[in-house]
């Protein structure tokens, strides 16, 4: 359904996704996790036709996204992270509007804004204006504008932002029964998103991709190596490398808080975490704390690539 090859974007001379490479198949629903600023919303918007590459190439159903956007965006029902959306006008109104926009023919639009407010859990604020409904409801009034025409493949980012729990886990169940009819691709920077709605995940940090798997192998890939956060005052300034030498440490990074470092370690699953004090190495000093770290899909994306 998604072919990308080596896809570049550019602002100003400054990359914001760099040579990014991946597919996705039929009836998938794909993760697309990373911090924010780091390129999911850059990528969703060219795959959408919102915007050129700089370089590379990428389809959706076969067409080209931007020498053939008329034909690959009938395919693609896109939201946004922030959905515009005409706040004077009630929702059937809204949607009678936009279906007509997106050429569903007339004798189907009634049925089909029937059928994705049914979908969406509109049905009871279809007379409301949208905007006196709340974040969640306007986020569902964004959704079922992108299922009108019918799309093969929706590109949903950020479809939880700004939601309450109750919010979230109803949009995440829609989300799922969509997946039953529709290629997703879906961009978050929430870990439990991922693992609750999607077959595989990209991670993305700083423009590139740094791994694609399903959710399962990616955590089992994380669980290999622990981690340590250490806040200490040491004697000497390269205590970050001192503490590289001791066994079973793989990576070390040194931020500062005034006086204090902070050491952020990755070790073997099998070290003995108590080693990793600083007065086991040469870099002797005072601890004021020591914990484990905890790790996820994003913490993975932002110290190492698989």
């Amino acid at each position: 359904m998604i072919k990308v090859e080596n896809l570049t974007k550019r602002y100003a001379g400054q990359p914001a996704i760099l040579d990014l490479n991946f597919e996705v198949g039929q009836g998938e629903i794909m993760g697309f996790l990373g911090p924010n600023g780091a390129g999911k919303t850059t990528t969703m918007r060219i795959l959408s036709s919102f915007m050129p590459p700089t370089s590379g190439r990428a389809t959706v159903a076969g067409f080209d996204v931007f020498e053939q956007s008329l034909q690959a965006r009938a395919h693609v029902g896109y939201m946004p992270e922030n959905v515009p959306l005409y706040t004077d006008m009630r929702v059937t109104e809204y949607l009678d509007y936009r279906a007509a926009l997106k050429g569903v023919p007339r004798h189907r639009v009634a049925e089909r804004v029937g059928d994705v407010k049914e979908l969406c859990g509109l049905k009871e604020v279809e007379k409301k204006v949208i905007g006196t409904l709340s974040k969640g409801y306007r986020q569902r009034v964004g959704l079922a504008d992108a299922l009108l025409h019918e799309p093969d493949l929706l590109i949903l980012d950020e479809p939880t932002i700004g939601l309450d729990p109750n919010q979230i886990r109803q949009v995440r169940e829609l989300i799922k029964n969509l997946g039953k009819q529709h290629t997703i691709l879906l961009s978050t920077h929430i870990l439990p998103e991922v693992e609750m709605t999607c077959s595989r995940v990209i991670i993305i940090h700083k423009g590139r991709i740094e791994a694609c798997d399903t959710p399962e192998n990616l955590l089992g890939k994380i669980r290999q190596a622990g981690g340590v956060v250490l806040e200490a005052k040491v004697g000497v300034d390269n205590g970050g490398e001192e503490l590289k030498k001791i066994s079973g440490v793989r990576d070390v990074t040194v931020d500062a808080d005034g006086d204090w470092k902070i050491f952020s370690l990755r070790v073997e699953s099998t070290l003995d975490r108590t080693r990793t004090d600083p007065t086991s190495s040469d870099a002797r000093g005072c601890v004021r704390r020591a914990h484990p770290s905890r790790r996820s899909l994003t913490s993975m994306s932002l110290r190492t690539s698989i």
